[in-house]
């Protein structure tokens, strides 16, 4: 039997936890409320997961309790508080424990994924620090759906141990040792499902959607490829497959944000009524530095970035991309002259 420490017991973090249970694992549940701890306890999340009854899990505010002898320690908190948040259980982390982030974000100022971000917190090698992604709604996952998962990891045989530890009935992990690619489609899948909210919620139907998310999954995969990621994992679940759920479901937070904007509520009122984090609302700065570094266009990225941050209405961002110049699809991605300009 696999210990597992799960820190962050929001949506995902209560939904993993659930997982490894049913997988068979011992979990134990870190959060910062001993109330919450109190419910999860009794089998319930009702500020994550109102109404339904849970799975009872051990939880507790106690990090040294949390993590002793955890071979496992998954993390399931905000983007830009990992590392702090991380770097404060450093000292409870078992010396052979494998630390897994269930993040899917961009640091702000440094442009470290979260695998980075986790090693450099925790003083681990790259080796010890393994990644889960995919189309994972939480939501879905919290009632068992069936989906399936990536554990990837630089060393196959630790991303297998994490796999054992979360393979279900109902989940079903693959591994993959391309940590690069599995984590950008992780953080750039949120921006595009951000923007097909905001074209849902200006009432637009399936083609605008399927050609943001077809351009969106080329953007993504520019970026990856850049930064050395394989070509296959863009098509796989944790690039089409996180894709899609992400950008069509409506419990996914960042297509809330989004719909609620094109609806033509203000950012603020969007990111306010819509429970939980919504990473694309930070990441999307951090994805447009790592592209602009890596010489690579990122036009949907951009019209995240100008609506989220910089004012611009997400009618604005439609304009700006259908106004772009023509070029042709695929590999060679060159713009060519249309006979419009003067």
């Amino acid at each position: 039997m696999t210990r597992v420490a799960v820190v962050g017991a929001g949506a995902w973090g209560t939904a993993f936890a659930q997982v490894c249970a049913d997988a068979g694992s011992e979990v134990r549940l870190l959060t910062r409320d001993a109330a919450l701890a109190a419910e999860l306890g009794r089998g319930s999340n009702p500020r994550n997961h109102p109404g339904l009854e849970l799975a009872p899990v051990a939880a507790g505010t106690d990090p040294a309790w949390a993590l002793d002898g955890a071979e496992l320690v998954a993390v399931a908190v905000a983007a830009q508080s990992a590392g702090g948040a991380v770097a404060g259980l450093r000292t409870f982390i078992s010396p052979d424990a494998v630390v897994a982030s269930l993040i899917k974000g961009v640091e702000l100022g440094t442009g470290r994924r979260m695998s980075e971000v986790l090693a450099l917190a925790a003083d681990l090698a790259p080796e010890r620090v393994a990644v889960v992604s995919g189309p994972n709604l939480a939501g879905e996952l919290i009632r068992r759906q069936p989906s399936a998962t990536v554990v990837a990891c630089a060393d196959e045989a630790v991303a297998r141990s994490a796999a054992v530890a979360m393979a279900t009935g109902y989940l079903r992990p693959y591994t993959n040792t391309d940590v690069i690619g599995v984590e950008i489609c992780g953080a750039m899948k949120n921006i595009v499902a951000l923007a097909v909210g905001a074209a849902r919620g200006m009432g637009f139907g399936m083609n605008a959607c399927a050609t943001l998310m077809t351009r969106g999954l080329a953007e993504m995969t520019r970026v990856g490829l850049a930064l050395g990621a394989d070509l296959e994992t863009f098509a796989g679940l944790a690039g089409l497959g996180d894709l899609a759920a992400t950008c069509l479901s409506p419990l996914s937070r960042n297509h809330q944000v989004g719909r609620r904007i094109g609806e033509g509520l203000s950012v603020a009122e969007a990111v306010a009524a819509t429970r939980g984090t919504a990473e694309a609302v930070e990441t999307c700065l951090a994805v447009q530095t790592l592209a602009r570094q890596a010489g690579v266009e990122v036009p949907i990225t951009d019209g995240v970035v100008a609506v989220i941050h910089r004012g611009a209405g997400a009618d604005e961002m439609g304009r700006a991309l259908l106004a772009r110049p023509l070029r042709s699809e695929g590999s060679r991605y060159l713009a060519w002259s249309d006979g419009r300009a003067g």
